[in-house]
């Protein structure tokens, strides 16, 4: 099994482009399965940082 950042709230803003649940791009979601575990790995490390830039509640919570 592919480990996920999905929280099943997959909602894109259209100003940054990452979806609102989990952080990642539109091109990340589609890419996702082909990435290798290394790729996958990075952009979950980045994922917080990424939401919390566009939702202040994210880095508190």
């Amino acid at each position: 099994m592919i480990e996920s950042p999905c929280v099943k709230v997959c909602t894109l803003d259209a100003r940054s482009g990452l979806c609102l649940g989990c952080g990642r791009t539109v091109a990340e979601i589609g890419r996702w399965t082909a990435m290798s575990a290394a790729e996958r790995r990075q952009v979950m490390d980045e994922l917080r940082a990424r939401l919390a830039a566009h939702r202040p509640e994210v880095a508190t919570g």
